[in-house]
């Protein structure tokens, strides 16, 4: 288990470009699966969750092939879909929560899927009825092996377009029904669709390999399935959950910091939710610049009642940010409720942040009233653990921004996310020093 020594207190400066989206990168490696033709995707971000992806679908019988460091070629012209039963396979995609969205390509394309119930954040729930429910819409049959935690999905013939009316926005959802239906008979209508900026590109990438897709942007999307795909360029957007967290570092070390090309259009409201907790930035073309700041005061709503950050579909506010939020009202002027209404324990590392100094009433699973110390370094060092990508990155925050050293083990779930995030932010003026295990 690696673990980071990070010396907090200390102010980080300059300019950084934030890595490709890791959400979107999962979603159109997977698309890939589609087509017999190449299809070349750029700006992908070496991260362990999207390289096991990749291993993954090479071992399927992608040809896969580097042109550059962040550009890579897949060519799924000789699936071995057999691999699919293998003891091998199910390892392999039981650790990875990205591996479901290989189900509606394969069912699209072979008419057939395995899928053991997948890994990734230890953060509750998080059912997958919305994928299958949908497959079995369109005419594939699904079974849940319960005592192998294994999902077999197959269709005899072509997927048929149908009217499908999802009972959640969930973005991989939305993104397996979008791919399956891109080759199935006919029209697809999807409502409730999720309509994130990167199911948007995956979209855009699968309309430039010949999908018809309409609606793009909106929840509800209109599909004519075609015969077949063919090949495709395609460019990740920066990740925009990177995008906040580097903000929230800023914050909370009261730096100043650039951040370049990050697609401002593609933001959303997080700018604004973050000027709402009292933090200044300035859009400057297509970068964000975070001026150095003494501190920062929270809002209140307009009646004079307590701030509140609530996660949301799209273009609310995404759950990925909460925790990122959370940790920078600690050292805000100020009160804030963080209400994270999606995953039902996303918030309990917030006994950490408490152990560091900070004032926090978790109230339930769900919610948690934060009352901001007024002042940065106001946190002292502790060591933690951490449980998940999000939850890991606010404890880096914290102790960059605490007194003292501090220790976060299972720096794993880190880098399942953020890109050498010690080697860019020790450029930036931290330290930070890694030991691998």
């Amino acid at each position: 288990m690696s673990t980071f020594i990070v010396e907090g207190g200390h102010k980080l400066h300059g300019s950084l470009s934030c890595q490709g989206a890791k959400n979107e990168a999962l979603e159109v490696i997977c698309a890939t699966l589609l087509t017999s033709s190449p299809v070349v995707i750029s700006n992908i971000p070496d991260i362990s969750d999207v390289r096991n992806l990749i291993r993954l679908l090479r071992d399927l019988g992608v040809k896969v092939e580097f042109i550059s460091h962040d550009t890579c070629r897949f060519t799924a012209d000789d699936i071995d879909i057999e691999y699919i039963y293998t003891e091998e396979f199910l390892r392999k995609a039981r650790a990875l929560r990205g591996s479901v969205m290989i189900v509606g390509p394969l069912t699209a394309r072979f008419g057939k899927a395995i899928l053991p119930k997948p890994g990734g954040d230890k953060i509750g729930r998080r059912r997958l009825d919305t994928h299958f429910l949908g497959l079995q819409k369109l005419g594939a049959e699904f079974e849940y092996i319960a005592d192998d935690k294994i999902y077999r999905i197959s269709a005899a013939q072509r997927l048929q377009g149908k009217y499908l009316l999802l009972d959640e926005a969930s973005i991989t959802g939305t993104a397996n029904l979008i791919m399956a239906a891109s080759l199935a008979e006919g029209i697809t209508t999807i409502y409730n669709a999720a309509c994130e900026p990167y199911i948007q590109q995956l979209c855009r990438m699968l309309i430039r390999m010949g999908a018809k897709i309409e609606g793009v942007g909106s929840n509800l999307l209109k599909i004519k399935g075609v015969e077949c795909l063919g090949e495709a360029d395609h460019r990740l957007l920066p990740d925009m959950i990177e995008v906040g967290s580097f903000v929230g570092m800023a914050a909370m070390t009261g730096s100043a910091l650039c951040l370049e090309n990050v697609s401002v259009s593609d933001l959303g409201i997080m700018p604004e939710a973050f000027r709402r907790l009292g933090i200044s930035l300035q859009i400057d073309g297509d970068n964000i610049v975070v001026p150095e700041s003494d501190g920062y005061e929270i809002e209140t709503f307009i009646d004079g009642s307590i701030m509140t950050f609530a996660d949301a579909p799209w273009p609310g506010l995404s759950p990925d940010l909460l925790s990122i939020f959370l940790v920078v009202a600690t050292q805000a002027k100020g009160s804030v409720l963080i209400h994270q209404k999606m995953f039902e324990s996303r918030l309990f590392f917030v006994d950490k942040l408490i152990d560091m100094g900070a004032r926090i009433i978790l109230c339930d699973p769900h919610r948690a009233a934060v009352i901001g110390s007024g002042r940065l370094n106001s946190l002292h060092a502790a060591d933690m653990v951490s449980p998940d990508i999000r939850a890991g990155i606010a404890m880096l925050i914290a102790a960059l921004g605490a007194k003292g050293t501090s220790r976060i083990q299972n720096i794993d779930q880190i880098d399942r996310g953020y890109e050498r995030i010690d080697e860019r932010l020790n450029r930036l003026g931290a330290r930070i020093i890694r030991i691998d295990r």
